[in-house]
């Protein structure tokens, strides 16, 4: 074999090794990506239980439910159609309040959401293009 040869055989043989690489790289981060879902589609039974993932909407009024503690808190998350439970171990976020755009991350058990992470919308106007667009297909939806 020419040195053309063997050089070529070796950037050949080197790209094969890099694009499995990076196949099974992106098929380990596939299973740890984080999707956003209404309550109506956990409800819906599109998301199987244990799954990991984020769960948006607004907390529903008059469903805050803090134990005497303080840091194990129960509300629900509703896009104006169905709600979600949610139980919280924590610290929630200074503007976590009733009525206020949220989403929270953690693993959906079945009959309610356990989760590890709250994240409150941060001013008056911002809410996640996600959060807002399930809110209006729950809202076109329930009419």
């Amino acid at each position: 074999m020419t040195r053309k040869g063997k050089r070529l055989t070796l950037i050949a043989a080197a790209g094969v090794v890099l694009s499995l690489a990076a196949a099974l790289a992106l098929g380990a981060m596939r299973d740890s990506i984080v999707f956003f879902h209404s309550p109506s589609e956990v409800l819906a039974g599109k998301v199987a239980k244990g799954t990991q993932l984020r769960v948006g909407g607004l907390v529903e009024t008059g469903s805050v439910e803090r134990s005497p503690e303080g840091l194990d808190i129960r509300f629900r998350v509703t896009d104006n159609a169905t709600a979600v439970t949610v139980a919280y171990h924590g610290i929630l976020p200074d503007l976590f309040r009733e009525g206020q755009g949220v989403i929270v991350e953690g693993r959906w058990q079945g009959d309610a959401f356990a989760a590890t992470t709250v994240l409150a919308k941060h001013d008056e106007n911002y809410m996640p293009r996600e959060v807002a667009s399930a809110l209006e297909a729950a809202k076109a939806a329930s009419k």
